[in-house]
């Protein structure tokens, strides 16, 4: 019993792909196919049988379409030839032939080449899982191509008794063609053409008959009349048979050198059979890949109790008569079904489209399983059937003795009898009940349909009886659907209408056609008013989604429009904001060459300074100065409304220094009488306390005594001393250049001052960048008179010893 519910499995799953046209769609992809294997699988197509294998499949369907999206020229099955047949007569103990030795080298070759594409790219997991097993034997294939030559012949280089052999076989036939050139000249007129010939493998003369005695030896041919011998003369029949012995020798070696290169390839046969199936399966993942891009289909995804969501679905076997036998336009078919919904009964006039929408679901869904991408928009989400089982149309067989109706009911039966068995299933039934009494067919068709209902996961199924329509507001687990049909044209619009049922339309097609009106009002009558009103509410309700249909693409141009002035509007406001940030660049840069220019005056002044003012007798002169780099340089301050002068700075706080419209930090107080040291960036310098205030506006409350000005103390010129000391050795080690820079600037102007007459600077060695920075600030700022380094013994590179004026 078990093996004869298996056959009937296996039967009615033939029967589903037949019905369905797999055949013709595996024959389509196989033209998408590089080599002669991949071609012979595409039309051999097996549908896997676990969820798991489909995902495999598509995810190598999905790598080689997005890895070809990325070659320029997609990826080369170059000299992968189908060696399937060599392997085989090697297992058996068969002698391989030279072309069938280099068909091998080239497929090593081949395979190994896109093992190197995969290799070198990423988010190629499961190809590169795929490949990394092959072994594709360079060493192999470098023996084969020394030993064969391209046309399949074996090379001379093959073994050196072979070198040997040709080049005495060589010699052999030069002494014959001397031998027999020598006779032609001596025999020519008894030759009925001037040249030498061959009658297997002896070399000959056409000699004329009744001259047949002027050319002794062997007569091994005559022509057709008689009138020519071909006679191998007797001065080279030894010569001759030595030549055959060289061949018969030559015959072994070659015999021998493919004997030893076809062991080679038995030693490896498993590696290069898991080989030839991995070519396999990669070029018929690109057929898939291929044609998957030629449908302008998107990788499915299974799904478990969701929407079936398929927009846009179109049948691939129309797409490539459209496309390649210049067929009509394929009218694509909306599909949403609740994964509540379990019986979709579809309804509408013949030519409708009906039965293509069936065998579009049907294919959609066994391409998902197969690994190639379904010709949908995305998302394109399914389930993973375990059975996908069709009854689509006329059965009737005469040789059987089957009727339409019997036909249908037997196959009917072994689809039962397969869902039965468990799993996931997709049912496809075609004018279901049809074929008997229409009374009887409707009552059939409707227990049909609530039994799958419970049974299987999808039952997709066309009828014309007007019953099965109220089977939706019955039970929550059917659904209606019609194919549209234009009663203006009375021609079928192929579109899939959902949750309206449909009408035949036969009076009306009838009526607009030109039969006698009275028939068609006696049809009416006969067909009853309430089929006429549910019929006039369909039509109500089918002129109603037509509005909505041409409200939603008003609204959807609508839409799209808006997206367009949106993307308009973001384009201007990043052009504005990229302008912005541009011209913010740009006033940062125009602000920071004004300062680097205020620098270089900056320092100027102070070069001034302290060469005229050694006894601090000229400040109030670079003060002035400063005042007017300041004006020039620098925005006129917004001055607060003045505070009462009741404000003492502390050392550390921020103070602003209107004059230069600077914030600066407090370094100490003190020094001179009403003066502070102040820093800024990287500038340090000493200020009044009338010039400063606080953050808030607030003036420094001074005493007279810090109003008065100081008299600077006269400082006794000192002598050059002639160590260093303390007081004339600065240390600037691990400091940065412009920080050095500001410290070196006080300790000159003070060493100046104090008159020190030399100034010992430590930077030490290190890389050399803080050395070098000090003597070029000393070249172009200092007023020293000199500078050198100090000598070893004092530090040398490490040390600078400055010489103050």
């Amino acid at each position: 019993m078990r093996g004869f519910q298996r056959r009937n499995l296996f039967v009615i799953q033939s029967e589903t792909l037949t019905l369905l046209e797999w055949q013709r769609l595996c024959q389509h992809l196989s033209t998408f196919a590089a080599t002669k294997l991949g071609a012979i699988a595409s039309r051999q197509l097996k549908i896997p049988t676990t969820k798991e294998e489909s995902c495999q499949l598509l995810a190598q369907t999905e790598e080689i379409y997005n890895l070809e999206a990325t070659l320029e020229e997609g990826w080369s099955f170059t000299g992968i030839e189908d060696i399937e047949p060599s392997l085989e007569r090697t297992q058996r103990g068969g002698m391989l032939s030279g072309l069938e030795l280099l068909h091998i080298a080239t497929t090593l070759a081949g395979v190994r080449g896109l093992r190197r594409v995969i290799e070198e790219r990423e988010n190629l997991p499961t190809l590169q899982e795929m490949v990394s097993y092959v072994r594709t034997y360079p060493d192999l294939e470098k023996s084969i191509h020394h030993c064969i030559e391209p046309d399949g012949e074996v090379a001379d280089r093959a073994s050196e008794k072979l070198v040997q052999i040709r080049s005495g076989m060589k010699e052999l036939r030069q002494k014959i063609n001397q031998t027999l050139q020598g006779i032609i000249q001596r025999k020519g007129g008894a030759l009925q053409e001037m040249m030498i010939t061959q009658r297997g493998d002896r070399f000959v003369l056409p000699v004329k008959a009744p001259q047949r005695g002027e050319v002794p030896g062997i007569l091994h041919d005559t022509s057709s009349t008689g009138a020519t011998l071909y006679i191998e003369p007797n001065a080279i029949v030894e010569l001759g048979n030595r030549l055959r012995q060289y061949r018969r020798q030559e015959q072994t070696e070659e015999e021998a050198i493919l004997r030893r290169l076809t062991g080679q390839i038995e030693a490896v046969q498993p590696d290069l059979e898991r080989l030839l199936a991995v070519a396999t399966a990669l070029d018929l993942a690109t057929a898939r890949a291929r044609y998957s891009w030629w449908l302008k289909g998107n990788k499915p995804r299974f799904i478990e109790g969701e929407t079936i969501s398929l927009r846009q679905l179109r049948h691939p076997l129309l797409v490539w008569q459209q496309y390649q036998e210049q067929g009509i336009e394929v009218v694509p078919i909306n599909l949403s079904i609740d994964p509540k919904i379990r019986v979709v009964a579809i309804t509408g006039p013949n030519t409708g489209g009906k039965t293509v929408t069936l065998k579009t679901l049907g294919l959609a869904a066994l391409m998902g399983k197969a690994g190639i991408f379904v010709p949908a928009a995305e998302p394109v989400e399914l389930p993973w059937f375990d059975l996908v089982l069709a009854d689509i149309g006329d059965e009737q067989s005469l040789e059987a003795s089957l009727s339409t109706f019997s036909g249908h009911i037997r196959r009917i039966i072994r689809i039962i009898e397969a869902i039965d068995r468990g799993g996931t299933s997709l049912v496809l039934l075609d004018e279901v009940g049809a074929g008997t009494d229409p009374k009887e067919g409707s009552a059939l068709a409707i227990a049909l349909l609530q039994y799958l209902a419970s049974k299987a996961q999808l039952t997709i199924a066309t009828t014309h009886y007007g019953e099965l329509k109220a089977l939706k507001y019955e039970d929550p687990r059917f659904e209606n659907a019609s194919v549209e049909f234009d009663n203006d044209t009375l021609k079928p619009t192929y579109r899939l209408l959902w949750g309206i049922p449909g009408c035949s339309n036969a009076l009306t097609i009838a009526q607009k056609l030109g039969l006698e009106s009275t028939i068609v009002e006696e049809a009416q009558k006969l067909v009853g008013e309430e089929v006429e009103d549910v019929n006039e509410i369909i039509a109500q309700l089918e002129l109603q989604r037509r509005e909505q249909e041409r409200k939603a693409e008003a609204a959807g141009k609508l839409l799209t429009e808006t997206e367009r002035l949106y993307r308009e509007i973001s384009e201007k406001a990043s052009y504005l904001r990229e302008r912005e940030r541009e011209l913010k660049l740009s006033q940062q840069q125009a602000v920071i060459e004004a300062v680097l220019a205020a620098k270089g005056e900056v320092s100027q002044v102070m070069k001034e300074w302290r060469e005229e003012t050694k006894a601090v007798r000229n400040s109030q002169k670079a003060h002035q100065k400063l005042n007017q780099i300041a004006q020039h340089h620098l925005p006129a301050p917004t001055s607060p409304k003045p505070l009462p002068p009741n404000y003492q700075p502390q050392v550390g706080e921020k103070v602003r220094i209107p004059r230069l419209n600077q914030t600066a930090e407090i370094i100490s107080i003190g020094g001179a009488e009403g003066q502070l040291t102040v820093r800024f960036g990287l500038m340090k310098m000493n200020v009044p306390l009338t010039d400063i205030e606080s953050l808030q506006g607030e003036k420094v409350a001074v005493t007279p005594k810090q109003k008065s000005s100081p008299t600077p103390t006269p400082v006794e010129k000192k002598t050059i001393p002639t160590v260093r000391t303390s007081q004339n050795t600065i240390d600037l080690r691990g400091s940065r250049v412009a920080d050095a820079e500001i410290e070196l600037d006080r300790a000159i102007a003070q060493g100046s001052a104090e008159g020190l007459g030399v100034l010992w600077i430590i930077h030490g060695k290190g890389t050399g960048k803080l050395r070098q920075g000090i003597h070029e600030f000393l070249q172009h700022h200092s007023p020293s008179s000199s500078f050198e380094l100090a000598s070893q013994k004092d530090g040398g590179a490490g040390v600078t010893i400055v010489y103050l004026e």
